[in-house]
């Protein structure tokens, strides 16, 4: 055997070795996804019309505090829709000031409609269809971290359906589904909002001082009594400041702790503008009660103390798998709009046990009938065809292993077209060698000429099929990724096998004999 041909055995065994080191053992290194190991599947709608609102609404509330400032007294600034509010009241002496602060503060996202003595400023329908596409986008990102920091393996977050507002969430593996949920659809807004009032034990207790009005820039909130005193815990009333402090995005971590009676707690720490802010605002308010708001409603109000920098604590949480849960929605960041789920399906892992007997059992049964088809019509050339595709076999699996790709059903089904290239491939350069034995060639000359000959049919062939699975995989989702995924590598693994591994045992077997005739 010369040095070329033990230099090629060298290298299939060695990148067989490093296939079945990477998968060795598979219960342990091949993923399986949802439809293979069990999970849920979950279909939720983001309500975009939420972001719309936000938009509206601060716009507003920041218009109403610059007229303020500027002593431009309106009688009112009205929130109309999720896209449009108004502004009632204007002085005629103040209109050409109002016009200019009305222009400042909404800019070229909102049009301003006058009517008598009030405008109407409206959001634009280039500015409508962005912020919706935006809260989406944002919604598929948080979502994606939340479930990332649930310790789901291999979890799919992707946007489905034609309306743009369809979010796909499937979590293999998942036996908790209801924690899971509540998770993936937690709020989690989070704002420190300094208190004005109370608390009360009703609304109407709270606004008995303020003629039973409710101020324009300032809400009510309800939140829960002392949990600390040992009574049954009951709902109050907080009147809040409108506009935060501090918002969760000023968040730079959160963790969960336990506060100075060792119960339940998340403690959270702010980035530079979030301590910036407040720094100023507790500065500027010692003795009075800060508000905690998760979600529209006040878990704690202490007292400040003094001026605080950076650091904060949430109390009163409850249990600590909750106190964990909070702490992992506050990183993850604040939903940019609510979500309802539309569909929800849990799929068993007996049912994926089921599903993966059936696919072994499938490819082994398919790898059989090729095997029998190889050797009955190609003869002894057919052991090099089965050895051939058993490489192609072992290095998919080493590949799908190794960079951590989910195996699933298509992808099973992957698996099983991956044996039919595998032998498709043989079958042109087998059959090219036989054109060439009839023409007379030596069977040395023949594998050659075989070989070199199919090579661009191959190689043309391979890379239609591989920009077919690039396309599967970028605009798929789910199953059809996988089924991309086992394809692509099926495809580069049978590249290999077909051309260097079948063609190396070729000339394994013609170097140690003149063989006069080949069979296949």
């Amino acid at each position: 055997m010369n040095k070329n041909i033990r230099w090629k055995l060298t290298t299939i065994a060695i990148v067989t070795a490093l296939a079945v080191w990477a998968f060795y053992p598979p219960g342990r290194k091949i993923r399986l996804g949802l439809d293979l190991k069990g999970g849920v599947h979950l279909v939720l709608r983001a309500h975009t019309d939420d972001a719309l609102r936000l938009e509206t609404e601060s716009t507003s509330e920041r218009l109403r505090q610059r007229l303020r400032e500027r002593n431009i007294n309106v009688s009112g600034v009205q929130i109309v829709d999720a896209t449009s509010f108004r502004v009632d009241g204007v002085p005629p002496a103040q209109d050409a000031e109002f016009r200019r602060l009305g222009d400042d503060e909404t800019g070229a996202a909102f049009t301003r409609a006058s009517g008598v003595g009030s405008y109407t400023f409206r959001l634009r329908e280039p500015v409508i269809t962005q912020l919706r596409r935006d809260s989406v986008r944002q919604a598929l990102q948080t979502i994606e971290r939340r479930v990332n920091a649930l310790g789901v393996a291999e979890p799919i977050v992707a946007e489905t359906g034609s309306g743009g507002d369809r979010i796909l969430v499937q979590l293999p593996g998942v036996t908790d589904v209801q924690r899971a949920k509540d998770i993936i659809r937690s709020t989690a807004l989070l704002e420190l909002k300094i208190v004005e009032d109370g608390p009360a034990a009703s609304r109407e207790a709270l606004l008995a001082t303020r003629n039973n009005q409710e101020p324009p820039d300032m809400e009510m909130l309800p939140g829960t009594s002392d949990l600390t005193t040992g009574e049954r815990p009951e709902t109050v009333y907080y009147l809040l400041r409108k506009v935060a402090a501090v918002t969760g995005r000023d968040l730079r971590n959160a963790r969960a702790t336990l506060d100075t009676n060792n119960m339940p707690a998340v403690g959270f720490s702010l980035n530079r503008e979030g301590a910036r802010k407040f720094s100023a605002v507790t500065g500027a308010n010692i003795g009075r009660r800060l508000a905690i708001v998760l979600d529209k409603r006040v878990v704690s109000a202490p007292t400040i103390q003094g001026q605080i920098s950076d650091e904060g604590i949430i109390e009163s949480i409850g249990t600590s798998q909750e106190a964990a849960d909070l702490a992992l929605v506050l990183k993850s960041g604040a939903l940019p709009v609510s979500l309802t789920y539309l569909e929800e399906r849990t799929v068993g892992p007996s049912l994926g046990a089921d599903s993966i007997r059936a696919g072994v059992f499938a490819s082994v049964g398919g790898m059989v009938l090729v095997a029998l088809f190889m050797l009955v019509y190609y003869k002894l050339a057919g052991i090099n065809a089965i050895v051939s595709v058993v490489m192609n076999l072992l290095i998919l699996l080493g590949f799908m292993a190794y960079i951590g790709a989910t195996m699933t059903l298509p992808g099973i089904a992957g698996f099983i077209l991956t044996i039919g290239m595998g032998v498709d491939s043989n079958v042109l350069i087998f059959e090219r060698i036989k054109e060439e034995l009839a023409a007379g060639k030596s069977p040395r000359a023949a594998v050659a000429a075989g070989f070199d000959r199919v090579f661009l049919t191959i190689l043309d062939t391979h890379v239609a099929s591989l920009v077919a699975a690039f396309f599967l995989f970028q605009f798929g989702t789910g199953p059809i990724r996988g089924f991309a995924t086992t394809l692509f590598f099926g495809l580069l693994s049978n590249v290999f096998t077909a051309v260097f591994v079948s063609r190396a045992l070729f000339e394994a077997i013609l170097s140690r004999r003149t063989v006069a005739r080949l069979s296949i």
